[in-house]
């Protein structure tokens, strides 16, 4: 591990100032995935910016949408009354992810941020595209199983870790950043579907996230029918393990049994949180049953490409699929 300061931030803009004084500060929140990549050498800070004295309130607007300070602890976030009874596919994401005393410590700001967990680009010895612009990517002939079927490039194939991230792309959240590029503060609002990238060509340039801005909170907007909501997670083992396929849904059927809206995202299948927008539109105005959800999953799968480990994913995806929304049609009935 290379030297390094650490420095305490009373507020957002006491944060930006002094990583713009560092040629390489990181933020630190939890530390729970930070920490692991500097103990790798992956990540080389020369400065340590703790941000967990930021504000880590949870307000619940009149509109019915929920605002979540970025310091936060996921714990804390999944036992919010608000938030159980009226996003459960969300508290349900976040107690699926890691153990109990990591989900104490991180927060939901790092959790947005972590890395990929691909073996190999923790792995120095190894060719990682991520790690290093040009150098190759290992993966793709080596062991494949955990890696992406959508949305990834030939410079890269390895899948976005976050369990809570895919929660809050079906429910279309927000990003609240500050950033302070050129001199004074200044504040913007990402979509989450937007925040992180799809591979391409710069594996290595993983959000649109600008130098040294920082996440102050997330927005969640207000959605009725997320009550009607759930979240799965299917994998190797039944605790601390990332995700061969999950899937978030939440399901709104009118009284004629049609599907007036639904909301879909998958993780553990692509670079980013992955919503399925093909999937959703497939589904409005359609009899809410196995025949139509069937169609909506072989829809949003349609151009998913399987490697040597991973070819079954695709398959476990849309039978995914089906059940959880077979679930919540149940729960409707």
């Amino acid at each position: 591990m290379n030297p390094f300061t650490f420095e305490q931030a009373a507020d957002a803009s006491a944060a930006i100032r002094l990583a713009n004084g560092a040629a390489a500060a990181k933020y630190l929140g939890g530390g729970t995935n930070l920490v692991d990549l500097m103990r790798e050498t992956v990540e080389q800070p020369d400065m340590l910016i703790d941000v967990t004295h930021l504000p880590g309130d949870i307000e619940r607007r009149d509109d019915g949408s929920l605002l979540v300070g970025a310091a936060v602890k996921n714990t804390a976030l999944a036992a919010h009354p608000d938030v159980r009874s009226t996003f459960p596919l969300l508290t349900r994401a976040i107690l699926a992810g890691a153990s109990a005393q990591i989900r104490n410590m991180a927060t939901i700001g790092g959790n947005i941020l972590q890395r990929t967990r691909c073996r190999y680009f923790y792995d120095n010895a190894a060719h990682c595209n991520k790690r290093q612009q040009g150098a190759g990517c290992d993966a793709k002939e080596g062991f494949n199983r955990y890696h992406a079927i959508l949305g990834a490039s030939p410079a890269c194939i390895a899948t976005h870790p976050s369990d809570m991230c895919v929660a809050l792309a079906a429910l279309d959240a927000k990003v609240h950043l500050e950033g302070a590029a050129d001199g004074p503060a200044n504040q913007r609002i990402l979509r989450l579907l937007d925040l992180h990238r799809l591979p391409g060509d710069r594996p290595d340039i993983e959000t649109e996230l600008q130098p040294n801005e920082l996440i102050t909170a997330i927005e969640i907007p207000p959605l009725a029918f997320a009550r009607r909501s759930t979240y799965r997670k299917v994998r190797d083992r039944a605790s601390y393990a990332f995700a061969l396929v999950s899937v978030a849904a939440a399901l709104d059927i009118d009284e004629n049994g049609l599907v007036r809206d639904a909301r879909l995202a998958l993780g553990g299948v692509a670079h980013k949180p992955w919503r399925a927008l093909k999937a959703e539109e497939a589904l409005r105005g359609q009899l809410a049953g196995p025949e139509s959800f069937r169609a909506a999953a072989e829809a949003e799968l349609a151009s998913a490409v399987g490697l040597r480990d991973n070819k079954f994913k695709i398959e476990l995806a849309k039978r995914t699929i089906v059940a959880v929304l077979n679930e919540l049609k149940g729960e409707g009935e």
